[in-house]
């Protein structure tokens, strides 16, 4: 199974005040994290794509090529593309570009996103959510294998004996699906053959598991091997030298984080219980000691029929470069070795 960190250019709050070194260090701090993550052994690391304030990840691309210069073997991915405002050339072009300067060490994760502003940003209609990504995930994976392609389609002028540069290095070069909870994005990975990475945010991970199954029935009804239908998660978390002290961390920001984005979508505030309960044996939440971590990281597995990758995702709880650096280190150190050993076995 390989273990990494997934990322986002957070900012502060949008509410507090920001100086003009903020985004400097903000972008700095977070190329420290990716060599961080290299030095200590994880196997990937991803970067998001928003367009709010608070971030400043609106180009992964071009953060992973500047990561990629500091770094030798890491795994670099988006996490994820947001595919449907995005025009599927530039995307190839610009995870191509990364894999030449990476020399081989791009991948992408392309979805739909769990915000909406790219959408009048970039002049699209959210009522074609869906069908902007069906086709253009379509003209994607058709440039990945066709240097020379024919196309056409709804939301773009076709294209007629286009040839598309640069080629990667990989061929093809990774690319992901990454879903929710909806069934239909499941089905559409395993009918694809794609790799699928599942965001568990919240509620108990094991509520996934028909869908999972789901994604292997469609890819074996689709004729796709065993192994090409690989399962990774992403998820929220924060490894610390013992539970208190990573409850005590990560709690306060994981709270005014979701309540604050509750506000805009109608959720209520978050309790403490209701984080006490995602940091249980079955929640979703990966908060804690180490060896409880890797506890439930089986657990995780397990329940969805077996995992090959999974990611941690820390932003959500506003927690210092220091804390940040420590956890990655402890993942590094203790929980992706534990892995590897029973994976081994």
């Amino acid at each position: 199974m390989e273990i990494g960190i997934d990322s986002f250019a957070t900012m502060r709050p949008p509410d507090t005040a920001i100086t003009e070194e903020d985004p400097i260090a903000t972008m700095a701090e977070l190329l420290e994290r990716i060599e961080c993550a290299e030095k200590f052994g994880l196997d990937i690391f991803g970067v998001g794509e928003h367009h709010r304030k608070e971030f400043l990840d609106s180009a992964p691309a071009v953060i992973l090529a500047a990561a990629s210069a500091r770094t030798k073997r890491i795994r670099l991915t988006s996490a994820v593309t947001v595919l449907s405002t995005a025009d599927p050339i530039r995307v190839f072009q610009s995870f191509a570009t990364l894999d030449l300067i990476s020399k081989g060490r791009a991948e992408m994760v392309v979805g739909r996103g769990s915000f909406s502003e790219s959408f009048p940003l970039f002049g699209f209609n959210f009522e074609d959510y869906d069908h902007l990504f069906s086709e253009k995930l379509d003209l994607l994976l058709k440039l990945r294998t066709e240097e020379t392609i024919d196309w056409s389609g709804r939301f773009r002028p076709p294209l007629v004996k286009q040839a598309v540069y640069p080629r990667p290095v990989q061929d093809p070069i990774p690319i992901w699906l990454g879903v929710g909870g909806t069934p239909n994005s499941f089905v559409r990975a395993g009918r694809l053959g794609l790799p699928l990475m599942i965001a568990i945010i919240g509620g108990e991970t094991r509520r996934f598991r028909p869908m999972v199954d789901l994604y292997r029935e469609s890819g074996f009804k689709a004729g796709h091997a065993e192994e090409k239908l690989k399962v990774g998660i992403h998820s929220l978390g924060y490894v610390a030298n013992s539970r208190e002290e990573a409850v005590e961390d990560f709690y306060p920001g994981y709270a005014e984080t979701f309540t604050r984005i509750g506000k805009e979508r109608g959720w209520p505030p978050t309790r403490r219980e209701h984080f006490n309960s995602q940091i249980g044996p079955t929640g979703a939440l990966l908060v804690g000691h180490w060896e409880e971590v890797v506890e439930k990281i089986q657990r995780h597995s397990e329940a969805l029929g077996g995992i090959c990758r999974l990611t941690f995702q820390m932003n959500v709880a506003a927690l210092p470069h220091s804390k940040l650096l420590q956890s990655i280190e402890l993942i590094g150190n203790k929980v992706a070795p534990a892995i590897r050993k029973e994976c081994a076995r």
